[in-house]
């Protein structure tokens, strides 16, 4: 069995989501801010504690106008029933997928359907307004029916900030997936004995040489030889910790013999004041050791170092203390789940930022090695129960999110406040009902690009996706001149860069579409013309009749779209949702155009360059210098190093413009028609 589904409702910025789990590994990705840590910690209050509470603080901010409708209610004297139903509750749904077994161990108790073919138990968890307490939550404010009458808003909120954790209350119930009024009520022992979990957090006391936390280390063994000393430890275990106990036991009966009659010796010698007069017993000590106290405060981590002096455990580095002690509380987790008496159905562990101080390859390596761990220790300990841990993994690390599969990425996208909605809140995106729903060459190709190009989409708040070099050097200038034009905007956006060939800038449409990520695709015209032999060669634009760029005949449907016609299209017939594209186009409205960015950059600068004649002298004559052997790479360095002089090619100021823009919708036209507007362009399939 494994915990398949979570939704969750009104914790934070989890306003209204849900989440599908793998049952290896689910990695969560996002920006800062995006609802991540709301996740662990709503689990970390449901299952750590004997009874969950929550403060007011907790509930999404979006609910405060339910408390106010709940309290208008009240003033207005309506039915308790009305009352209670405004009134908001934080909600947790767990699935809990299983096989057909004739013992479901303790998720039996949570099975509340007759279904034979029915493999889901439905656990619902809330945190709602206990019975008979509305009168106590609005006690002693104003309940007349006068506007003047009623307490501001800022009073009610102060009041109920006291007493929401006093009057709330935690239920958790097993439920008929099938039929929501067949419910069981359950202790939460029982969700306890069903789901076991475990969490890593961010912050491990790692960093710190001066404070106690950096033997983080050390405070892992105390709870290593607890799980090796129970009865459900291997013989192999419980052998070391009676060996440990044993030694404890010589250093004690040593203690008891000359330690203690020295000791002895250094107490005041009482019988100068008369005592032990009155037959008072006699004042001796006792020294006593066990293992616990040994590990706890005399036992430290410590790192082979030469001639017998070993090193303290900050004196290594920080990213091979945290790896390790990972791998010790993994371990850790998998003995707490042995020592159970009854095995727990779910084991699920939580590990927040595993990169903290680990480089990249090491990130790629601890994603890729973390199931291979609970394979070998399930090998290793000889168990015949397999160990049911599902790792759900928070990250910012484009390393770890581009080595996992597809499938197991979960996007957090954190919803911006609106007009009409003034509340920030978290939406879930699943990879693997999102893109994953595409062909299965799209899905190989983007896991392996963006492994190879270690990319970072996912953690992006734009995109630009770049067809060349020379493109990809100048950006950054381009942003700052473009800014210097502005004001600062876009330079203050962390902006995801990608090189790609224009063959495969569309298998990128979907996933940027799918991630709602604002991104700027930059490519060229690539005109051409056939020749003598048929073939399609590359041409001046004012000659062409064909462009040779896939990107731009997908994007508009057309293979057969000549250049004459991409120049007369419009900024809407250039952007699609969240994506926008931007192709050379003439500076002025019936000028000279370029067929790469190179041309266009010389024809937005032609002082730079030396251009002279008409726009038809000026195509040809960039022409022959882009033709002929150019260096684009140098001529890229030249101008973002040395000639910093220069004017941005108008295609990619209009672009930059589009993308500096906060809102996500097409715009009407451009700034700077050219020619007739041409008919609407034919749906493909990446549009539908």
């Amino acid at each position: 069995m494994h915990l398949s589904k979570i939704a969750v409702k009104n914790f934070r910025l989890l306003e209204d989501v849900q989440l599908s789990l793998e049952q290896a590994t689910t990695v969560i990705v996002g920006r800062n801010n995006s609802g991540k840590t709301s996740l662990t910690e709503l689990f970390r209050r449901l299952l750590l504690g004997s009874e969950p509470t929550f403060n007011l603080e907790d509930f999404h901010l979006g609910t405060h106008e339910k408390f106010w409708e709940a309290f208008v209610s009240k003033c207005e004297a309506r039915e308790e029933s009305q009352i209670r139903e405004a009134l908001p509750i934080i909600e947790a749904q767990l699935t809990v997928s299983y096989v057909a077994a004739s013992d479901f161990g303790p998720l039996s108790e949570f099975i509340a359907d007759l279904d034979p073919n029915c493999t889901d138990a439905l656990i619902i968890i809330r945190y709602q307004l206990k019975d008979g307490k509305i009168d106590s939550l609005f006690e002693d404010l104003p309940t007349d029916q006068s506007p003047n009458g009623r307490a501001s808003r800022l009073e009610l909120f102060r009041i109920l900030k006291e007493r929401v954790p006093k009057l709330y209350g935690a239920t958790v119930r097993g439920v008929d997936p099938h039929d929501p009024g067949n419910e069981r009520v359950q202790e939460w022992s029982k969700l306890k004995a069903l789901l076991q979990t475990g969490f890593i957090p961010a912050q491990r006391g790692l960093d710190d040489s001066t404070h106690k936390t950096s033997e983080a280390l050390s405070g892992i063994l105390q709870d290593l030889f607890s799980n090796a000393n129970v009865e459900s430890a291997t013989p192999e275990e419980r052998t070391i910790a009676k060996a440990l106990e044993g030694a404890v036991k010589k250093i004690q009966d040593e203690i008891e013999g000359d330690f203690k009659d020295n000791l002895e010796r250094l107490l005041p010698t009482f019988e100068l004041f008369g005592y032990p007069g009155l037959g008072d017993p006699r004042i001796c000590t006792e020294t006593t050791l066990n293992v616990d106290r040994l590990l706890t405060n005399h036992t430290r981590v410590r790192y082979a170092g030469a001639n017998g002096v070993t090193l303290p455990e900050a004196y290594n580095g920080l990213g091979v203390r945290n790896l390790i002690y990972i791998l010790l509380r993994v371990l850790q987790f998998f003995q707490e789940f042995r020592s159970k008496p009854v095995a727990p159905g779910v084991h699920l562990v939580f590990i927040e930022e595993p990169e903290v101080h680990l480089h990249p390859q090491m990130q790629e390596v601890f994603i890729r090695q973390l199931q291979k761990i609970v394979g070998r220790l399930n090998i290793q300990e000889n168990t015949t129960l397999a160990w049911p841990v599902q790792f759900v993994i928070t990250t910012h690390s484009s390393h770890i999110a581009n080595e996992a599969p597809f499938n197991s990425i979960r996007y957090f996208l954190s919803i911006p406040a609106t007009p009409n909605d003034a509340v920030r809140k978290t939406n879930i995106k699943d990879l693997r009902q999102g893109i994953g729903g595409s062909l299965k060459d799209d899905q190989e190709f983007l896991h392996e690009y963006l492994t190879l190009t270690r990319c970072d989409l996912f953690f992006a708040d734009k995109a630009v996706l770049i067809e060349g070099a020379s493109e990809r050097l100048l950006l950054p200038r381009m942003i700052e001149k473009f800014d210097q034009m502005r004001g600062k905007q876009l330079s203050s956006k962390y902006i995801s860069s990608i090189e790609i060939i224009g063959a495969y800038a569309h298998r990128f449409f979907r996933l940027l579409d799918f991630l709602e990520l604002r991104a700027l695709i930059i490519t060229d015209l690539d005109s051409g013309k056939r020749n003598a032999k048929n073939r399609i060669e590359a041409c001046r634009v004012s000659e062409g009749t064909h462009t040779t760029n896939a990107c731009l005949t997908n994007w508009f449907g057309d293979p057969q779209i000549s250049p004459g016609q991409l120049i007369q299209k419009t900024a809407s017939d250039k952007t699609s949702g969240v994506r926008r594209l931007a192709y050379e186009v003439p500076e002025t409205g019936a000028g000279s155009c370029g067929r790469s960015f190179e041309g266009a950059f010389m024809l937005a600068n032609p002082n730079l360059f030396g251009l002279n004649g008409t726009q038809e002298e000026q195509e040809i004559e960039v022409w022959e210098k882009t033709r002929n052997g150019l260096n684009k790479m140098r001529f890229a360095l030249d101008h973002a190093i040395e000639k910093t002089n220069w004017e941005v090619p108008r295609y990619l100021a209009e672009g930059l413009e589009w993308l500096a823009d906060a809102s996500s919708q097409p715009e009407a036209s451009s700034p700077f028609p050219v020619g007739a507007t041409p008919a609407p362009r034919a749906k493909t399939g990446q549009d539908a």
